[in-house]
Protein backbone atom coordinates (compact mmCIF):
# COMPACT_ATOMS: atom_id res chain seq x y z
CA UNK A 1 0.00 0.00 0.00
CA UNK A 2 1.25 3.48 -0.82
CA UNK A 3 2.24 6.02 1.80
CA UNK A 4 -0.47 8.51 2.80
CA UNK A 5 -0.22 11.80 0.93
CA UNK A 6 0.49 14.82 3.12
CA UNK A 7 1.93 18.27 2.60
CA UNK A 8 5.33 19.12 3.93
CA UNK A 9 5.65 21.16 7.10
CA UNK A 10 4.43 24.71 6.46
CA UNK A 11 6.56 27.72 7.29
CA UNK A 12 5.01 30.37 9.53
CA UNK A 13 4.59 32.73 6.57
CA UNK A 14 2.90 30.05 4.43
CA UNK A 15 0.53 29.18 7.25
CA UNK A 16 -0.39 32.82 7.78
CA UNK A 17 -1.03 33.37 4.07
CA UNK A 18 -3.22 30.28 3.81
CA UNK A 19 -5.20 31.28 6.91
CA UNK A 20 -5.69 34.76 5.48
CA UNK A 21 -7.08 33.28 2.25
CA UNK A 22 -9.51 30.99 4.08
CA UNK A 23 -10.65 33.60 6.60
CA UNK A 24 -11.24 36.27 4.00
CA UNK A 25 -13.31 33.93 1.86
CA UNK A 26 -13.37 36.37 -1.04
CA UNK A 27 -11.69 36.08 -4.40
CA UNK A 28 -11.28 32.93 -6.41
CA UNK A 29 -13.27 29.96 -5.08
CA UNK A 30 -10.61 27.65 -6.52
CA UNK A 31 -7.88 29.42 -4.57
CA UNK A 32 -9.98 29.20 -1.41
CA UNK A 33 -10.56 25.47 -1.86
CA UNK A 34 -6.86 24.83 -2.53
CA UNK A 35 -5.91 26.74 0.62
CA UNK A 36 -8.41 24.69 2.62
CA UNK A 37 -6.96 21.45 1.21
CA UNK A 38 -3.38 22.39 2.10
CA UNK A 39 -4.33 23.55 5.61
CA UNK A 40 -6.38 20.43 6.25
CA UNK A 41 -3.51 18.21 5.11
CA UNK A 42 -1.03 20.13 7.26
CA UNK A 43 -3.41 19.61 10.17
CA UNK A 44 -3.10 15.83 9.79
CA UNK A 45 -6.35 15.04 7.97
CA UNK A 46 -6.41 12.17 5.52
CA UNK A 47 -7.21 12.53 1.83
CA UNK A 48 -10.69 10.95 2.15
CA UNK A 49 -11.55 13.28 5.05
CA UNK A 50 -10.38 16.33 3.10
CA UNK A 51 -12.34 15.18 0.04
CA UNK A 52 -15.51 15.07 2.13
CA UNK A 53 -14.73 18.46 3.66
CA UNK A 54 -14.36 20.29 0.35
CA UNK A 55 -16.69 17.99 -1.61
CA UNK A 56 -14.09 17.00 -4.18
CA UNK A 57 -12.68 13.81 -5.66
CA UNK A 58 -9.82 12.16 -3.75
CA UNK A 59 -7.61 12.28 -6.87
CA UNK A 60 -8.15 16.03 -7.06
CA UNK A 61 -7.08 16.39 -3.43
CA UNK A 62 -3.93 14.37 -4.05
CA UNK A 63 -3.14 16.48 -7.09
CA UNK A 64 -3.48 19.74 -5.12
CA UNK A 65 -1.22 18.38 -2.36
CA UNK A 66 1.42 17.20 -4.84
CA UNK A 67 1.40 20.52 -6.66
CA UNK A 68 1.90 22.41 -3.40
Amino acid sequence: MAEPVRVRRLSDLEGQQLLRITRRGTGSPIRLRRAMVVLASAGGNTVPAIARLVQADEDTIRQVIHRF
